[in-house]
């Protein structure tokens, strides 16, 4: 198994909660990515797996049950231990959020970069048939209540139109296309792929080209993402702030597709709830975090549409 060789503690503040937040990264035997609440007394394990995702309606990751040990936003985490090769380790966590530090997966990559060792025995989940998640599914699938409030903030307040996420066949290791397409000019239609296969080259491509991506919002809409629990740690260095004409921002990008670039981060972070390595072709068109789990929900439904290798490895 491949671990991080000490204890890597990383601190910040959560991004939709604002407060401060320790986490320790520590050395694990057990196959697979456990937290644990440090600041809830007895607290169990948490794995972080697909079933085990209790809310995305935040724009974010969560795992655990929202009315008890849960912890919030683990995809920029997730997707740097996947870049890592890491698939054994304990994360403690002093709150229920993971700190956001620059909003993308670099930091948290660098933190690990040169703190790893053992072989990697990740498993290999190999996409034997397609399975597509829509959109509209999701919302058909919610209470009422919550149906519509995820309609204001989601389709309202951010983006309308359908979307999807799709899983296909591709030995070859993890390719993901992506497409965003928002009604703001500065972002307009944007599409990125990437492929990820193990090898150091593409791991490399990936640190360049895509890892410091950056989450982003519409400046305009801070206090009224605020005053619903989101927001409250963002600021000009973790978020791309959009302007309110929405053909600009107010901090530099460090690419000028870095929205959709940024989408990929979350997608390899959802994917490796997996507890492996999916080797398919991931297609996401206005996808979300919502869709990622879905999809894998769906993958994993059915033994026919997927085999597993397990990885020999120390």
């Amino acid at each position: 198994m491949k671990s991080v060789t000490k204890k890597i503690k990383i601190s910040g503040v959560g991004i939709h909660s604002g407060l401060p937040v320790n986490m320790v990264v520590k050395p694990s035997k057990k196959y697979g990515i456990f937290f644990k609440r440090s600041d809830i007394k007895n607290s169990d394990l948490i794995p972080a797996t697909y079933d085990n995702v209790g809310e995305t309606l935040m724009r974010n990751t969560t795992i655990g049950k929202t009315s008890g040990a849960h912890v919030q936003t683990i995809e920029h985490l997730m997707a740097a231990l996947f870049l890592s090769g890491i698939d054994s380790a304990v994360i403690e966590i002093d709150d229920k959020e993971t700190p956001i530090l620059d909003g993308s997966a670099y930091e948290f990559y660098k933190a690990f970069e040169k703190n790893v060792s053992g072989k990697s025995n990740m498993k290999k989940i190999i996409v034997k048939k397609t399975v597509v998640a829509h959109r509209n599914e999701l919302v058909k699938q919610m209470p009422f209540f919550k149906r519509i409030k995820t309609i204001i903030l989601n389709h309202t307040l951010f983006r309308k139109g359908n979307g999807y996420v799709k899983l296909s066949p591709n030995n070859g290791g993890l390719k993901i296309d992506a497409t965003l397409v928002y009604p703001d000019k500065i972002i307009g239609s944007q599409s990125y792929s990437c492929f990820l296969d193990g090898s150091k080259k593409s791991i490399n491509d990936f640190i360049k080209n895509i890892s410091k991506s950056r989450t982003f919002g519409k400046y305009s809409e801070w206090e009224y993402l605020k005053a619903h629990g989101m927001g409250r740690g963002a600021n000009e260095n973790n978020v791309i702030a959009l302007n309110a004409a929405g053909d600009g921002t107010l901090n530099k990008l460090y690419y000028p597709d870095e929205f959709v670039r940024h989408k990929i981060i979350d997608a390899v972070g959802d994917m490796f709830t997996s507890s492996g390595f999916i080797y398919g072709h991931l297609e996401s068109v206005k996808g979300s975090h919502a869709l990622n789990n879905l999809v894998l929900r769906k993958l994993f439904s059915d033994k026919s549409n997927y085999e597993i290798i397990e990885e020999k490895g120390k």
